[in-house]
């Protein structure tokens, strides 16, 4: 997940950075010839040192642009090109504030304008190294002005340089703290832009995950009462056909895998229609600890729980301490599914460990597993409908998980899967702890435990 998000981060920058390449480009070659022969008048008998030094900062930039459009095909270290970026304009405005006019030069404004370049490129990061760069620059120069260790350029004309002290500190001090504002203005504004564009992308993904649903429903709900009732005619049948005498073992066995596998297909539609059709919620009072123990009491009667491949176990506190608000309901089925996939990817022998921990604020669920783990770069795909990992389902059990902790968000649910510490994978749920109920408040806790409702 965070690969594909760097990669994300990355690719953005490369098309931030390769617009803001042309523009200085273009800005630059405006300004530089502007001052040229506007301020100097492109007299170069007259300015012949203010003119050198402007046609050293174009060369200059014409120079790092090639450079810069290297380092944007290589695609490497593009922070660092932002930044590098950043620091030469400030030194490029140095120069041109100093054969301008020097402290008082209007080109001391274009120190701000880096500031909201660097805040375009890197956010409040690029907004702060332009405003430190260029305050010290600037503050470098009134002070070497103020103190005589630079003159104004030869060619220019004195009585256009402010050089006293007092003059040149006002001026340091006012241009300084403009450029400050503007780079906390436009850092923050920056941050704001790059928040809510990630919550639109979001948002976005969330409406197409979402149609995506709405088809799966429809077909499924199409479907559903086709295949179930050959389903229950196929299981009925094997199941009469299981009780003939003249069967022999494995006749019998071959019955058991009809049962099994039409028991699986019938899961699997019933995910897809809880999937593509989902239910309101009907939130009220949970007790997590009873809900867990029904759910494993139900897993540990499954095949595998009651045949011992797999150790099905419960750790947490005793029921009646971990109420949270949310659909009772809706919230055994996330247990469920994340029980049941965490026995199909583990081994004969392994263990499935639903936990509860608790503290003043959140009640964390997690069901750990043994199985071969889920790679790092699965993590972001895990709750697609259309992603599994094993050569064996759909996946669409997590993503009825996914959809179901989505909806819980008001009531401050949340979903996260990691690497176990001794392998496998831990899927963790955290709901906002709520408080106990009074003994007088009715119809409160879970149900009894029903496979059918599962």
């Amino acid at each position: 997940m965070k690969l594909g998000i760097a990669a994300g981060v990355n690719q953005g920058l490369a098309g931030r950075l390769a617009w803001v390449t042309g523009a200085r480009l273009a800005f630059l070659a405006l300004l530089l010839t502007a001052t040229g022969f506007l301020y100097l008048r492109g007299d170069l008998v007259r300015y012949p040192t203010s003119q050198s030094v402007l046609l050293v900062c174009i060369g200059l930039a014409f120079a790092l642009a090639a450079t810069y459009a290297v380092l944007l095909r290589r695609g490497q270290r593009l922070d660092l090109v932002a930044i590098a970026q950043v620091i030469l304009d400030q030194l490029t405005w140095t120069a041109i504030v100093y054969v301008s006019g020097g402290p008082s030069s209007g080109a001391v404004s274009f120190y701000a304008l880096t500031c909201l370049v660097g805040a375009s490129l890197i956010g409040l990061r690029g907004a702060a190294i332009a405003a430190s760069v260029g305050i010290v620059l600037y503050g470098s120069l009134c002070l070497a002005f103020a103190s005589g260790w630079i003159a104004p350029p030869l060619d220019q004309d004195k009585a256009n340089y402010v050089t006293a002290a007092g003059e040149v500190g006002y001026l340091a001090l006012v241009n300084g703290l403009g450029i400050v504002v503007v780079a906390l203005l436009a850092g923050w504004l920056a941050e704001r832009l790059r928040k809510t564009g990630g919550e639109l992308a979001d948002a976005m993904q969330r409406a197409l995950a979402a149609e995506r649903l709405a088809i799966l429903g429809r077909m499924a709900a199409g479907l559903a009462h086709e295949i179930r009732n050959p389903l229950g005619a196929i299981a009925g049948s094997a199941e009469m056909l299981r009780g003939a005498e003249a069967l022999s073992e494995e006749d019998k066995r071959l019955c058991d895998i009809i049962q099994r596998e039409t028991a699986r297909l019938n899961q699997l539609v019933g995910d897809m229609l809880d999937l593509g059709r989902p239910r309101s919620l009907e939130p009220r009072l949970v007790d997590v600890g009873q809900l867990a123990g029904d759910v494993v009491g139900l897993a540990q009667g499954s095949d595998r729980g009651a045949a011992g491949d797999v150790t099905i176990e419960l750790e947490g506190p005793e029921p009646g301490l971990a109420w949270v608000t949310c659909d009772a309901a809706q919230m055994k089925q996330v247990l469920w599914n994340l029980v049941r996939n965490g026995v199909q990817a583990s081994g004969a022998g392994k263990r499935v460990c639903v936990s509860i921990a608790l503290d003043d604020d959140t009640v964390t669920l997690a069901v750990a597993d043994e199985g071969p783990g889920i790679a790092d770069e699965a993590r972001e795909k895990i709750f697609d409908a259309d992603y599994t990992t094993r050569t064996k389902g759909t996946g669409v059990g997590l993503a009825v998980v996914r959809r179901i902790i989505d909806e819980h968000a008001p009531f401050g649910a949340s979903i996260e899967v990691e690497s176990g510490a001794a392998g496998g994978a831990v899927f963790t749920v955290r709901l906002r702890r709520a408080k106990p109920p009074s003994p007088s408040t009715p119809d409160l806790g879970v149900e009894a435990s029903d496979p059918h409702a599962i």
